[in-house]
């Protein structure tokens, strides 16, 4: 009898311990339980250990109405990469080139397809006929239209590049918008088409595995400052958005254009050819709207490795800068009717 009542008390007691530590757990969302959407997002997919894989995937159900099927924008990525390096304008000779390659990682939201798209008429209008562009993009209205923003059409894209380019006077410039996590990873989404995200060393190592001399690395996404260091070093400019620790901001539904974006390819690229003078602009401004919004600095970082500053003025010597080129949104692509 003694041993019983011991026990059924120590049940008790125990009971009572479970319920005072749920009810002090702050619920998830609350101050103190942060919580990284970037994160979040390219996790999103992955069951939690106790949850049944079972259930079937509807997120071909977003797929747009009258879009090419998942399948065949899969099959056709190859032939659409080439034709895009196909229809680069031909090489200027005598004078340094540069070949810009912008990449728009996230379909889920049109600001970064905006920003891309926007590369694609500013640069060879502000800075003529030795400035090519080629754009990579995940968005539900351009999947019949642009080469999608992924890992294996980005080394394709930069391959085809190496091949056109003159290495040892030519400038690749790859403009990177996405989201970005602590990890200091870039989020590559086109659902529910099963793309891998692309993190700080992964894209050193493509860039490293191929013969540009001179090349210009910008990262607009949180937390890119943590892609500096393996990207630095001789013959590169690096610029990002924010620093390692910080977020950086103007994406989402509500934006037509990021801070940065707006800042540096806009504001800066209208107002000096010099991508380095842009980016003290853009910091600037970026740091006032920042404080009038009362937001956390993101401190945009640049490394100026050696050689590129001149390699730079000597491109910006044959350059004529254009008119301004206004920053208009694409139709968004997101009011397109789903299947």
């Amino acid at each position: 009898m003694r041993i019983a009542l011991t026990a059924l008390l120590a049940f008790a007691a125990g009971v009572l311990l479970m319920l005072g530590l749920t009810r002090h757990a702050p619920p998830a969302g609350e101050p103190g339980t942060a919580v990284n959407h970037a994160a979040a997002a390219t996790s999103s997919a992955l069951p939690a250990d106790n949850q049944s894989t079972d259930e079937p995937d509807n997120s071909a159900d977003n797929w747009p109405q009258h879009a090419p099927s998942p399948e065949q924008v899969m099959y056709a990525q190859r032939g659409m990469v080439h034709k895009a390096l196909a229809n680069l304008g031909p090489r200027v000779a005598g004078q340094p080139n540069v070949y810009v390659l912008a990449f728009g990682g996230d379909a889920g939201e049109d600001v970064f397809r905006n920003e891309t798209e926007y590369a694609a008429r500013m640069f060879p209008q502000r800075f003529g006929a030795a400035t090519h562009v080629m754009v990579l993009e995940n968005n539900p209205a351009s999947l019949d239209e642009r080469p999608l923003a992924s890992w294996s059409n980005l080394e394709t894209a930069l391959d085809g590049l190496a091949d056109v380019m003159k290495p040892d006077e030519d400038i690749l410039l790859l403009y990177m918008t996405t989201h970005g996590d602590e990890d200091h990873n870039l989020l590559v989404d086109m659902d529910p088409l099963p793309l891998d995200q692309i993190g700080a060393p992964d894209l050193a190592d493509i860039l490293h595995k191929r013969p540009f001399k001179w090349k210009v690395v910008v990262v607009n996404a949180c937390y890119s400052g943590g892609f500096v260091p393996p990207l630095q070093g001789a013959g590169t400019l690096v610029i990002t958005a924010a620093r390692a620790d910080r977020s950086s901001f103007g994406c989402g539904s509500d934006s037509d254009i990021t801070y940065f974006g707006r800042a540096w390819l806009v504001d800066g690229l209208n107002h000096t050819p010099d991508f380095m003078e842009a980016f003290r602009q853009a910091s600037r401004e970026i740091t006032q709207w920042e404080a009038k919004d009362k937001l956390t600095p993101s401190e945009p970082q640049m490394s100026v490795g050696a050689g590129i500053a001149d390699q730079l003025a000597q491109w910006r010597r044959h350059v004529v800068p254009g008119p301004v080129v206004a920053f208009k949104p694409a139709p968004s692509a997101h009011a397109l009717p789903t299947r």
